[in-house]
């Protein structure tokens, strides 16, 4: 099992934490708000702990579980604290109308945390193609991107301590391609599927 702290305390965090406690996992959980993040904790239950804001992290997986234009400043802020580190960012930088980046050049909030990230540190990113409600209840894959393979190892090893199936889609720059089928799920929802009731998922033809 894995050792994970979370920074946020907003719905993808309280669920995560949720899925990593259910899933044997020891949790530790860091927001602004202190309070929030002890009730937070409380409220996940198994062991969660708290950590202050800014500190190390007590977990080897920091699951950095904030609106995207808040990702990197945090970890900038954060800086040597998460020096050896796998920074996980789940964030979509989606523009205002749901239908596009909101950085206009190829890159992504995982490329920029890598560069804001101490040396030592690990970026993957993980988690942004499934609405919180199906990372709740249903069995989505988690489609994740990074450049070190063992961080890589760390991150799919705990996607699948939450009974879930880890995909690989390639380096850390697949990550602006991540957050682009971001986009495509808002699009189906509002399109052709409908609802938020679902997730991507590759199938695999029988051998």
């Amino acid at each position: 099992m894995s050792n994970i702290s979370i920074i946020g305390t907003g719905n993808m965090a309280r669920t995560i934490g949720a899925r990593a406690v259910a899933g044997g996992n020891t949790v530790e959980v860091m927001g602004r708000d202190q309070s929030k993040a002890a009730d937070l904790a409380k409220a996940l239950g198994g062991g969660a702990t708290t950590g202050e804001w800014g500190t190390a992290p007590a977990g080897d997986i920091v699951i950095v579980a904030l609106l995207y234009d808040g990702v990197v400043p945090v970890v900038a802020q954060y800086g040597d604290a998460l020096a050896g580190k796998v920074i996980v960012d789940i964030s979509n930088p989606f523009t205002s109308t749901f239908d596009g980046l909101a950085h206009r050049e190829e890159t992504s909030i995982a490329q920029e945390v890598a560069k804001a990230a101490p040396a030592g540190a690990s970026v993957v990113k993980a988690f942004n193609t499934i609405f919180r409600h199906v990372l709740e209840k249903g069995r989505p894959d988690v489609f994740i991107a990074g450049d070190n393979a063992q961080a890589k190892a760390s991150v799919e090893a705990f996607v699948e301590s939450l009974g879930l199936r880890p995909l690989d889609v390639g380096g850390l720059k697949m990550a602006h391609w991540l957050e682009g089928a971001g986009v495509v799920t808002v699009g189906l929802a509002n399109h052709g599927v409908g609802n938020l009731d679902f997730a991507l998922s590759i199938t695999e033809l029988p051998g």
